[in-house]
């Protein structure tokens, strides 16, 4: 591992590993929380399954106190973000009971040999609102779109373009701007940054070994939005719902590698064309 241009970490091949192990662990996590996201249960307690599935997998949170002072204060209060309907991005868990129809945004990650991996999808609760579901599915599908641009030596640019342009061919959506992806290895978040906006051929370039998330939010009316009195809660101005999807991603030789999905990426990617890029055990 060695720092690049801008302060980009840069990993080897079995660094790279390390970090699938994590994306593996995010991956059941998220797994374990949606599957049990029903009216009647309390944030609280999809933020404990959360803390079971990563102490059986003998891993760290890297969201619990992530932000915390030299004190111990302000730090964030679970190992998952979970968003309710207006809140986009660091919802805290809290004594919320969930309620038929409810849109819900699973965030969370693990550090896994001091490899981190992050993840997030939305999932709608009991009867689905057709009109949230396409939100869900339009920020999902930007979130591939942004993935299938990536390419050794492609720049950031293409990624979060490809974003945008998904999201805007489907209709009049918010792109969240001032929340964006980001890098990843060592630490949660790292340089560079990752739009979900952009022009494409800007940007850092995409190298060998750089590893980073694409997260769209996207929302059902206007963008714009503000942060609760917890200082972690962002919500849509205008009361309109969220949604919001990421994976951690790293592109080798051979194409991309989706490190936080199960199956590294490929049936996706097969559908969309893209090479599937994972490196030999």
């Amino acid at each position: 591992m060695f720092r690049g241009n801008r302060g980009i970490e840069i990993k080897t091949d079995d660094q790279l590993r390390l970090m699938r192990r994590a994306g593996l662990v995010v991956a059941d996590l998220l797994d374990a929380i949606t599957a049990e996201a029903r009216a009647g249960v309390t944030l609280r307690e999809l933020d404990q399954i959360g803390r079971d599935t990563l102490a059986r997998h003998g891993a760290d949170s890297n969201f619990l106190e992530y932000g915390a002072d030299s004190r111990g204060h302000g730090g964030f209060k679970g190992v998952v973000c979970l968003s309710v309907n207006e809140v986009i991005v660091h919802g805290m868990p809290n004594d919320y009971v969930l309620a038929d129809g409810d849109t819900l945004s699973v965030d969370g990650g693990a550090i896994v040999g001091g490899w981190h991996g992050d993840s997030a999808r939305t999932v709608q609760v009991g009867t689905a609102d057709p009109t949230r579901q396409r939100l869900s599915d339009v920020t999902e599908g930007a979130m591939w779109a942004g993935i299938a641009a990536a390419r050794l030596n492609g720049r950031i640019g293409d990624v979060g373009a490809a974003v945008e342009a998904y999201v805007e061919n489907a209709g009049p959506y918010g792109i969240v701007r001032e929340y964006v992806g980001h890098g990843i290895g060592t630490e949660m978040h790292q340089p560079p940054d990752v739009p979900n906006y952009g022009r494409p051929g800007k940007g850092p370039r995409i190298s060998r070994g750089l590893a980073f998330c694409v997260e769209p939010m996207v929302t059902l009316g206007s963008a714009d939005n503000q942060v609760l009195d917890d200082d972690w809660t962002v919500v849509t101005v205008d009361g309109s719902p969220a949604a919001h999807w990421e994976h951690t991603v790293t592109c080798t030789p051979k194409g991309v590698w989706v490190l936080t999905a199960p199956d590294g990426g490929e049936e996706m990617l097969g559908r969309l064309g893209v090479p599937f890029g994972p490196l030999a055990d």
